[in-house]
């Protein structure tokens, strides 16, 4: 009979979270208990810790996504759990899922079937409370900002140039473009402005990408949140609101620990969007996985042209780590659907479309091994309707990459499924072999730094930069940020700006429209194709499906 996957998860029994952060070597002073299976770490364990050698860390990225599934999250924990039955000491490093896609269409982020983090339920809705300390943080910014022009507007801000814009953890397309401060004085100043959703603020990735108390306050102190009428960036240190921000974030910096149904102990925490953001969880906690296991597995959002590029040009740059190797995870199904195949087809054998398809996972190897020089393997997340035929194909393209294929069943096994996938990863990484480098350096213009990643990572020919994005560029290197690493924010879909271009498309430039910095962040985000920052929902949300019975139990969650 088959069983969903919030089924799959509350029909194991979990471990007491003290047993998890015991088999750490976590003593009951390093660590605040949130109900019996979540607790949060204290961030300040790291400093205890700097002279343990790091153990190894792998990243697992994937394909463009499509409407088949990938099952990244899910390989993760899978390998995750494998690698502990193999007798190595494992702890995976995760983001925090968002209401929007969870009430939207996407769904969670706490894997599937046999490969879960759990529990799942509070994981894939309020969880600790982060994501709703980050939304009151971003928005306690906004209201002080407003507050002080409605005030007498000291800093002589610009209310046609404010930046900073207040948000939500949900899809709610209303909300993105919208006028406040209507209706008299009283009632502030009034002036166009829009939501984002909470996981695209700059408050998240702030919060990901530091590395304690001290330097979250200095980036949040960073922050530009407009400029001013003489064109001089406005920060939110101006306006004395990164003691505040940061007193609401002081909990939500603890990375959080849970466990998978195998009882592998999993950090969960941040959660940044790789389409809008960085896409990667927090530094602390990667860092934590790499001081406590022997093997650190962490994921990064979407397709390897955005999540992993992300990780490694940003997250990598700032925290000083590198990864061992990189998983790739793909399946025939999606490989089929970037050929051309139709959805309804794609339980069927079809070689031609996957020969069409292939070169999509082909480019993904290309940059991993050859533009970041690092070790790969790739995982097929394998479905019951892949035929050998299909398989082999795989496996022989990409061994002319001099890749090896690693078949992947944790869906349906649990770790027992991801153990040749384990296997080839403990090899890979014993071999430490590579010579990882970045896309780009920091003193490249940011015009070049653009056009590396284009060119390099999504294949284009080139980049058209709107009137607007040339300007801001030209006005952002003037402040000094010019030394910045670049966000770009892109449809996932493709390695292209449009969503229609599946596979490995050739002949196309990416239109660069706009580009804004993230001072507090450390980065600079650049707005490509039709990009937004506040999604809608479906036509059908997800939440039309979910239900709590008098008991408490919640169903319809995936």
């Amino acid at each position: 009979m088959y069983k969903s996957d919030i089924e799959i998860a509350q029909s194991v029994p979990m471990k007491p979270i003290q047993e998890i952060a015991a088999s750490l070597g976590l003593d009951d002073e390093s660590y605040e208990l949130y109900g019996k299976y979540k607790c949060k770490v204290d961030y300040n364990l790291l400093e205890s810790m700097n002279d343990r050698e790091d153990g190894k860390l792998v990243l697992v990225t994937a394909i463009n996504p499509t409407p088949a599934g990938e099952g990244k999250t899910t390989t993760t924990v899978g390998l995750g759990d494998a690698l502990k039955r193999l007798g190595k000491r494992v702890v995976i490093a995760l983001r925090e899922p968002s209401l929007g896609p969870v009430f939207g269409v996407k769904g969670g982020a706490a894997g599937g079937g046999y490969a879960q983090v759990v529990p799942m339920e509070d994981i894939n809705l309020h969880f600790t409370g982060d994501l709703h300390a980050i939304g009151a943080a971003n928005n306690l910014l906004a209201a002080m900002l407003d507050n002080h022009i409605y005030q007498g507007n000291q800093l002589n801000i610009d209310v046609r140039k404010i930046t900073w814009k207040r948000c939500m953890d949900m899809n709610d397309r209303q909300l993105r473009f919208i006028v406040n401060g209507l209706n008299g004085r009283i009632n502030g100043l009034p002036r166009e402005d829009g939501f984002d959703i909470t996981v695209a603020s700059e408050i998240m990735a702030v919060l990901c990408l530091s590395r304690n108390i001290q330097d979250l306050k200095q980036r949040l102190k960073n922050i530009v949140v407009g400029y001013t009428r003489d064109d001089q960036p406005v920060t939110a240190g101006q306006l004395k609101a990164e003691g505040a921000m940061a007193a609401l974030l002081k909990d939500a910096l603890k990375p959080n620990l849970v466990q998978t149904l195998e009882h592998t102990p999993a950090f969960v925490h941040g959660g940044p969007f790789a389409n809008i953001a960085h896409g990667c969880n927090s530094i602390i906690a990667t860092r934590m996985a790499m001081k406590l296991g022997d093997y650190a597995i962490t994921e990064a959002g979407f397709g390897a042209d955005l999540g992993a590029e992300k990780f490694l040009d940003i997250k990598c740059r700032m925290a000083g780590i590198r990864p061992s190797l990189v998983v790739i995870v793909a399946t025939v199904r999606a490989l089929k659907h970037h050929g051309g195949a139709l959805k309804k087809n794609l339980g069927e054998e079809d070689l031609v479309s996957l020969e069409k398809g292939i070169p999509n996972l082909l480019k993904h190897i290309e940059n991993v091994t050859v533009k970041f020089g690092l070790p790969a393997v790739v995982a097929i997340n394998r479905f019951p309707t892949d035929s050998e035929a299909e398989l082999r194909f795989v496996e022989e393209k990409c061994r002319e990459m001099r890749v090896n294929v690693a078949l992947s069943e944790v869906w349906a096994k649990g770790g027992e499924g991801g153990l040749k996938l384990a296997e080839e990863v403990i090899r890979l990484a014993e071999k430490e072999e590579g010579s990882f480098r970045f896309i780009y350096e920091d003193e490249m213009p940011l015009k070049e730094k653009i056009e590396a990643v284009a060119r390099e990572v999504y294949g284009a020919d080139g980049v058209d930069f709107a009137p607007a994005a040339l300007k801001e560029i030209t006005r952002l290197e003037s402040y000094g940020f010019g030394p910045l690493p670049v966000c770009m924010a892109k449809t996932q879909y493709s390695l292209s700006d449009d969503p229609k271009k599946l596979g490995r498309p050739k002949g196309f430039k990416i239109t660069v429209r706009n580009v804004k910095v993230s001072a507090g962040a450390g980065f600079l985000v650049v707005l490509t194709g039709e990009i937004m920052t506040m999604p809608g929902l479906p036509r059908i949300p997800a939440a039309e499906k979910i239900d709590v019975d008098e008991t408490g139990v919640i169903s319809g969650l995936f």
